[in-house]
């Protein structure tokens, strides 16, 4: 029997977890001194209340080796694990799986997903439902890998406020970024880092221009299923999903709050959509 654990960033909802039986483990998130695990101890909700009110970025950290190899540990030695983690370009979960899988006495495969957000969370979609269907490990890596390649990700900056507090921008740059209305579009690149691909003046030119970047990638979405995540602007992230239904006929669009991990640098009003 194959089973799937992931760490806490793959911003899956809820039923999601529970419909496909995921063992989901938590990341810890520091926030005006104190500790939180997510998803556990802190929701979304609270944690953009908080990050919002706050003079400095949140930190999160990876979940220990230990953790991990407790949670494989927890399985019998007849289940094959998959565990699927955010990005190594972005967070250390996937050397800490790694760490945790030679600690454990279970028998786990670790994949590198190469993303963020709901990214990360359809891949893990896509190898419970190819599980229940009965496929191999193998074929499952296989197939998982090809998805993962051909994946693209689009992280929009509605303000640059969480990058200047990180102090990747200056508060004279953000302060003109702010007086001008530029937004920032973001894509996933090679080794699952993000780099900024489009910066846009206006509201209304960013998010036109965020479609045209979508309808860029395929002729045909039918077959696609896109992942929303957004920072508690609920009514823009599902208006942007009624235009994906209506403008490419998807095969389905997830929403969903951004957790704690991708959150901190997406700020208020940000977004990623995955697809």
């Amino acid at each position: 029997m194959i089973k799937i654990i992931t760490d806490s960033s793959a911003d899956l909802p809820k039923h999601l977890i529970e419909k496909y039986n995921i063992t989901v483990v938590p990341l810890t998130v520091l926030i005006d001194n104190k500790t939180f695990s997510e998803g556990v101890s802190l929701s979304p909700q609270d944690f953009f209340t908080k990050m919002f009110h706050s003079d400095e970025l949140p930190k999160t950290s990876q979940p220990s080796p230990a953790l991990f190899a407790k949670t494989f540990n927890q399985f019998t030695k007849d289940d094959q694990l998959l565990c699927l983690t955010i990005s190594s370009g972005l967070s250390g979960t996937y050397q800490s799986a790694c760490l945790g899988k030679d600690l454990s006495d279970a028998n786990v495969t670790v994949f590198d997903t190469l993303a963020g957000s709901l990214g990360h969370g359809l891949q893990i979609i896509r190898a419970a439902e190819l599980a229940q269907q009965g496929q191999s490990m193998e074929e499952i890596l296989k197939d998982l890998t090809d998805y993962r390649e051909k994946m693209t990700i689009l992280v929009l900056l509605d303000t640059l406020e969480n990058i200047v507090k990180g102090g990747r921008l200056s508060k004279f740059q953000g302060s003109l970024a702010k007086i001008l209305n530029i937004k920032v579009i973001l894509e996933r690149v090679e080794g699952g880092k993000v780099e900024i691909k489009e910066k846009v003046r206006g509201k209304k030119r960013f998010h036109n221009h965020t479609m045209e970047l979508i309808q860029e990638k395929h002729s045909d979405f039918s077959n696609t299923v896109f992942g929303i995540t957004h920072t508690g602007n609920v009514e823009e992230a599902e208006a942007i999903k009624q235009e994906l239904i209506e403008r490419f006929q998807p095969k389905d669009v997830l929403v969903n709050y951004m957790g704690a991990t991708m959150g901190t640098y997406a700020g208020k009003g940000g977004m990623i959509i995955s697809f």
